[in-house]
């Protein structure tokens, strides 16, 4: 009975929605926004939201922000709806331009007089749709399933961002894009480049309540396909030990923890008071980049944008040969391209910390942020709005 009340108020949604899309005029001046379907107030589209809120655009654009339970502490004076609801429809039917980072849902229809500037979020390792042999993924049945949602999904986008000549071929190869590849660099990434100086970081972790006497570790995994609970969660399990974490690094360091948005899992971090510090989807992670000295991660994107901070970076990749060759596959090899140690326990990852040496990685370091670096000049941002106006004229 349940999952008939479900479909029966989804088809209503999307009737209204349509009708909306018929009877109601596009207003010109109309802008919304999203970060990972409502769940966060994060990455590309809150740095263009940002920068037209500090240059002066708000006064004569609207710009809404949706977000999926609580709304988020937006600068300026923007709307905030939550997404899916009755005001998140007339918006989404009404709006001259969608800024969005990744796929919406299939039924929503793009008017042909709205323009839809999909920012994506990352350059990819692991490989993506149509170069996927399989699927693993929550509510997904099967492969080609899935590669035909995402192509016809793709097929209303009118602008992609991509980071790097790399991205360039492979999202159109994977996605299917035949339209305009916007190749600019990551919007969410000109915080780094114009805020990487000692006051700007000071300030940060003021803000942030992270002490100013130890060096700060951020610790930001991505999510695993197949570990996810029934309720459409994924999980948070990444095999690393935080109580030997604390034990042998507590003295010097602190470790900030910073889920994938697809994560929803809650996690006690009470007993590790004072040396672990958890962000959750409110906080954008170019902040959290900035004031870390330090970066773990495993396979996720988070790599490319902290590279051009050119600070040293560590990989737990424990499962490395599951998720290369049964999950996801990589792109490229990823033993010979990561410009830093790799380590497979906690041992290991707190060993290659203690003793990192920066000469051992500078020449593979270097080829890394040439290749993956190369448009991120600090000015994405003012690209993405200066298109928009010669869009909405």
């Amino acid at each position: 009975m349940r999952n008939f009340i479900r479909f029966l108020v989804k088809k209503i949604v999307i009737i209204i929605y349509r009708i909306m899309c018929v009877v109601l005029p596009v207003n010109k001046r109309r802008i919304v926004f999203d970060s990972s379907l409502g769940k966060s107030y994060s990455g590309n589209p809150r740095h263009i939201f940002e920068y037209m809120v500090e240059n002066g655009y708000q006064e004569k654009w609207e710009c809404t922000w949706f977000y999926e339970s609580i709304p988020y502490p937006i600068p300026g004076d923007g709307y905030q709806f939550r997404y899916g609801r009755l005001r998140y429809l007339y918006y989404m039917a009404t709006a001259k331009v969608w800024v969005f980072d990744c796929r919406q849902p299939e039924w929503l229809i793009k008017r042909k007089n709205c323009f839809y500037i999909q920012t994506w979020h990352g350059t990819p390792l692991k490989k993506l749709v149509l170069d996927m042999d399989n699927v693993f993924m929550m509510n997904e049945t099967d492969i080609g399933t899935y590669q035909k949602g995402f192509v016809k999904n793709v097929q209303i986008w009118d602008y992609l961002i991509s980071q790097n000549p790399f991205s360039t071929v492979t999202f159109r190869r994977a996605f299917a894009f035949d339209k305009e590849m916007l190749e600019i660099g990551y919007p969410r990434n000109d915080l780094l480049l114009s805020k990487n100086n000692e006051e700007d970081i000071w300030l940060l972790k003021k803000r942030l309540g992270l002490p100013l006497d130890k060096k700060i570790l951020l610790y930001a995994p991505t999510f695993r396909d197949d570990e996810f609970e029934e309720n459409s969660s994924y999980k948070f399990s990444p095999k690393l030990s935080f109580d030997l974490l604390m034990e042998r690094l507590q003295e010097d360091y602190i470790l900030i923890v910073k889920y994938h948005y697809l994560i929803m899992d809650y996690i006690d971090w009470f007993p590790y008071n004072g040396f672990i510090y958890h962000f959750d989807q409110s906080h954008d992670i170019a902040e959290l980049f900035l004031v870390s000295d330090m970066l773990i991660t495993d396979y996720s994107s988070v790599m490319f944008d902290y590279s051009i901070l050119k600070r040293p970076m560590f990989f737990y990749a424990y499962d490395l040969e599951k998720y290369r060759n049964d999950l996801r596959g990589f792109y490229f090899d990823y033993e010979g391209e990561m410009p830093g140690p790799i380590s497979s326990d906690t041992e290991e990852l707190i060993g290659n910390i203690l003793n990192y040496d920066p000469k051992e990685y500078e020449e593979r370091f270097e080829k890394f942020h040439e290749k993956y670096n190369i448009w991120d000049d600090g000015r994405a941002s003012e690209k993405v709005v200066k298109l928009i106006e010669e869009l909405i004229g």
